[in-house]
C-alpha cells in the first residue's frame, strides 16, 4: 500500500508504514518503505533515521544518497557533501553514483555554490548521447543550476535535451522551455473568465 500510494497520496502512504512498523519493525523492507513514506511527506528526521536502520540491517548502500538527501532537508548540506565523498559511495551502481551526484549540486545550491553545482554535474553521464533512467533528471538539474546562475542560452539548450530524454515525463522541463521561449499556455476552461452577465427582471432581481 506504501507502494501504490506514495504518489498521488503521500499522507495515506505514511499511515500504512506507520502501521506496518507496529507490526513487523524488525523487518529491512519495511524500515524502508517507511523511511520514503516519511520522505516523501518531508519527515527528513524521521525518514533517515528508518534509512539508516534498514542499512544497519541490509550492509546495503544502496539508501545512501537519499540520506544525503535527508541531512540536506534536516538544512545540513555540508554533511551531504561529507556523504558524496564517502567510500560508500564508490559502491554504488551507476544509477545510485548519478543520484549522489544530483544530491551534491543540490547541497552546493543550498550553499549559494552555483559554479561548484555546475561543475559538480559535468560529467560522462551529462556528456553521454545515450538515453537512461537517470538522464532526463540529470539533464534537468544541469540546466536549472545553469539559469539560476544566469546563463539562459546555456539553460535553454539543457532544458531543450531534458524535454528530449524525458519520455515519461518525469520533470516539466518541456514548461521551462516554453517559459524561456516566451510561450504562455491559457486554460480554455478557466473558470476564472468573466461570466456572461444574467438578464434581470424588470423589477431588478436576478431571475
Amino acid at each position: 500500500m506504501v507502494a501504490r500510494l506514495i504518489d498521488e497520496d503521500p499522507e495515506g502512504a505514511y499511515g500504512y508504514s506507520r502501521v506496518a512498523l507496529r507490526l513487523a519493525s524488525r523487518v529491512a523492507a519495511v524500515r524502508e518503505a517507511a523511511g520514503f513514506a516519511a520522505y516523501a511527506n518531508q519527515k527528513y528526521g524521521e525518514a533517515l533515521a528508518e534509512f539508516r536502520a534498514a542499512r544497519r540491517m541490509t550492509g546495503n548502500v544502496d539508501l545512501w544518497p537519499v540520506m544525503a538527501d535527508c541531512e540536506r532537508g534536516l538544512g545540513r548540506p555540508e554533511k551531504a557533501l561529507d556523504m558524496a565523498g564517502a567510500p560508500e559511495v564508490h559502491k554504488l551502481d551507476k544509477a545510485g553514483q548519478v543520484e549522489m551526484r544530483l544530491v551534491a549540486a543540490g547541497a552546493r545550491r543550498d550553499m549559494d555554490q552555483l559554479d561548484a553545482a555546475i561543475v559538480t554535474l559535468q560529467s560522462p553521464e551529462l556528456a553521454s548521447n545515450a538515453v537512461q533512467p537517470w538522464t532526463a533528471r540529470l539533464r534537468y538539474a544541469y540546466a536549472d543550476a545553469l539559469l539560476a546562475a544566469g546563463r539562459e542560452a546555456e539553460a535553454r539548450e539543457w532544458f531543450a535535451k531534458a524535454v528530449e530524454a524525458d519520455r515519461d515525463g518525469s520533470t516539466d522541463a518541456s514548461d521551462r522551455l516554453a517559459e524561456l521561449d516566451g510561450v504562455e499556455f491559457v486554460d480554455a476552461l478557466d473558470e476564472s473568465e468573466d461570466e456572461p452577465e444574467k438578464p434581470l427582471q424588470e423589477d431588478g432581481a436576478e431571475d
